[in-house]
């Protein structure tokens, strides 16, 4: 429900929410409500909009993923904010929740993603095979459990299903990611992915921005969070 929206930045460009586990961030062939249609909700009831208030999904986090989404409430900032995303210049950090303890503590992965449609699975490859495409990441070890890692993962291309694929890859599936790895699912499907933070140059203003999004309240999150 569009009341349930948490609002972490809004100006007259841009809206950036926290989108809850288990929520799209676009309409699919499930009809299912969606992040979109929440903040477009949001705008019509906020300021009085008659009809639909104009919002551009700027990027996309999946299904089971909690976290930060970034919104265009204009297309000039849309058509903007897609190309800064497109040329790499936006910085990206999620905190991810892996099994075992990761060796080494920090790192880069590159590895090349080929996507199975029917299945809606990513599989990673350690080279180069007919029409993959080159994903990069870079991590480092906040915090140590007896059984996981807690990461901060800041990929340098925003393939689907990149961190959920190169983690699992690597021998470290996210906690409750059942299709990439993880044994079993966490109660509530989400996933242990979460979109923490962007930092970018304002499309318009010119002005830097940092956005935070507050970890969820899972437990998995609330006992890793001293580590953040």
């Amino acid at each position: 429900m569009a009341n349930q929206l948490q609002v972490l930045y809004e100006d007259n460009h841009l809206i950036a929410v926290n989108k809850p586990a288990g929520l799209l961030s676009q309409g699919d062939d499930t009809g299912d409500e969606s992040l979109l249609d929440w903040v477009q909700d949001y705008l019509v009831v906020k300021y009085n909009k008659p009809g639909e208030a104009f919002v551009g999904l700027i990027h996309r986090i999946d299904r089971p993923v909690s976290g930060l989404v970034l919104l265009a409430k204009t297309s000039k900032a849309l058509e903007r904010m897609n190309k800064m995303f497109h040329d790499r210049t936006v910085q990206k950090k999620y905190l991810a929740v892996v099994r075992d303890k990761v060796i080494p503590e920090s790192g880069e992965l590159v590895n090349y993603l080929k996507k199975n449609t029917d299945k809606n699975i990513v599989f990673a490859y350690d080279k180069e095979v007919k029409e993959s495409k080159r994903a990069e990441l870079s991590y480092r070890a906040l915090k140590y459990y007896s059984k996981f890692t807690l990461l901060e993962v800041m990929p340098k291309t925003g393939r689907p299903h990149q961190i959920r694929s190169q983690l699992s890859h690597m021998g470290h599936p996210i906690l409750g990611d059942v299709k990439y790895g993880y044994p079993h699912g966490n109660p509530d499907h989400s996933i242990g992915l979460h979109s923490h933070k962007l930092s970018f140059e304002h499309p318009v203003t010119k002005e830097m921005l940092t956005i935070v999004c507050p970890i969820p309240n899972q437990p998995w999150w609330q006992e890793s969070k001293y580590g953040i």
